[in-house]
């Protein structure tokens, strides 16, 4: 049992901190402000490998195991959770879905782009009637002329303005339930693929967030991802890693909410002291640095049993996500309450800490959601 970091990964983690501090919190604030979504951070991290952070050099990935892909999410979050919910959007549902179940054709075409950054991935399952509950999927794909027919609408998808590849989930079989849907790779530029409202959002405001509108998009058959009909069944293995992702998004947003607060705590003044001498804040301090810990390692324990391929990984994973979402919510709160009312104004960063954490309790799956899963594992 080790709780360690190795030499590699401590690398590793330089690395992505490094570029996060010259490359994106310098711009972090301005991005925020006027939802600016930054398309060439995303080709420098692919210049990086972490655009195709998990995938196989064979397709211009890095090749990473979980564990470092955590601490990838995990520093870029701790500047910025919009690039980190970018990056994770990208590599854990659309980039994750293809090498998972794609065919070695559609590796050698889509992935090797994805990858390397040179195309921007999205993944469309959320529909305005069916959030949570993803088998009441109302989008439709019908066998016609040598293609699949889509006719539906997608919303929340990420990337959904900017994406050069799109993983969509649709109904192929109504009466089949869980095994009635399908997954379709679908390009940008498709006919009948049209961009819809871009979402003006609480938090990670420069992370690309719309609705998607299929109306008679034809897509070759052979961009049938995986088997037909096992979509839905093929999406809860991608979820299942990409809630590891948000986990780890959660943890960084926390630790930034953290640092600052140390930071600050350790410059202010009030009655003649610095307030990191009094026990108040000296108490918070220790509360949020005990806190994360825990969801740090419970986060990286999911990580490695994604890695071994557990089969309790739904269950750790909805626990690590459960636990890191709601603990970067409450950090982040707490910094603000250090900070006083400079922590409510957007001169400082705990305000849009608190924004961008809040996400973690929804995206990929609400907290109640996690909260069955979990249910649903223990009591089997």
């Amino acid at each position: 049992m080790e709780f360690g970091y190795t030499p590699e990964q401590e690398i590793l983690r330089e690395t992505i901190r490094d570029f996060a501090l010259n490359e994106i919190a310098p711009h972090s604030l301005e991005w925020d402000e006027k939802q600016h979504f930054p398309l060439d951070v995303f080709k420098k991290l692919g210049e990086l490998g972490m655009m195709g952070a998990i995938v196989d050099p064979k397709y211009a990935g890095a090749g990473l195991g979980y564990p470092e892909y955590v601490i990838v999410i995990e520093e870029l979050s701790r500047v910025d959770g919009s690039i980190a919910l970018s990056v994770a959007a990208h590599n854990s549902l659309c980039v994750n879905h293809i090498d998972l179940m794609g065919d070695e054709e559609q590796k050698s075409k889509h992935l090797t782009s994805l990858a390397s950054g040179k195309a921007l991935g999205a993944w469309a399952l959320t529909e305005p009637g069916s959030g949570s509950d993803a088998a009441a999927t109302q989008t439709r794909a019908v066998k016609k002329d040598g293609c699949w027919v889509l006719n539906g609408t997608k919303s929340f998808c990420t990337h959904g303005t900017y994406a050069d590849i799109y993983v969509i989930l649709a109904v192929t079989h109504q009466d089949k339930g869980k095994h009635g849907m399908s997954a379709f790779i679908v390009e940008k530029g498709t006919q009948g693929l049209t961009p819809g409202k871009k979402e003006n959002k609480l938090g990670c405001r420069s992370s690309d967030t719309a609705s998607l509108a299929l109306e008679d998009c034809c897509v070759p058959e052979e961009n049938l991802l995986g088997q037909e009909g096992e979509g839905f069944i093929d999406a809860l293995k991608v979820v299942d890693g990409g809630r590891i992702s948000i986990a780890a998004m959660s943890v960084g947003i926390a630790q930034g909410a953290l640092d600052c607060s140390i930071k600050y705590s350790k410059e202010r003044r009030q009655f003649g002291r610095l307030i990191s001498e009094f026990q108040a804040i000296q108490w918070k301090l220790a509360d949020m640095t005990t806190r994360l810990e825990a969801a740090r390692l419970l986060t990286y324990q999911a990580a490695w049993m994604k890695q071994q391929k557990k089969t309790s990984v739904p269950q750790y994973s909805s626990m690590a996500k459960l636990y890191a979402g709601e603990l970067a919510v409450w950090v982040a709160e707490q910094a603000i309450q250090i900070h006083g009312g400079y922590g409510y104004t957007k001169d400082y960063p705990p305000e849009k800490y608190w924004r961008d954490a809040k996400l973690g309790t929804i995206g990929e799956g609400t907290s109640e959601i996690q909260r069955m899963v979990i249910a649903r594992e223990v009591l089997k």
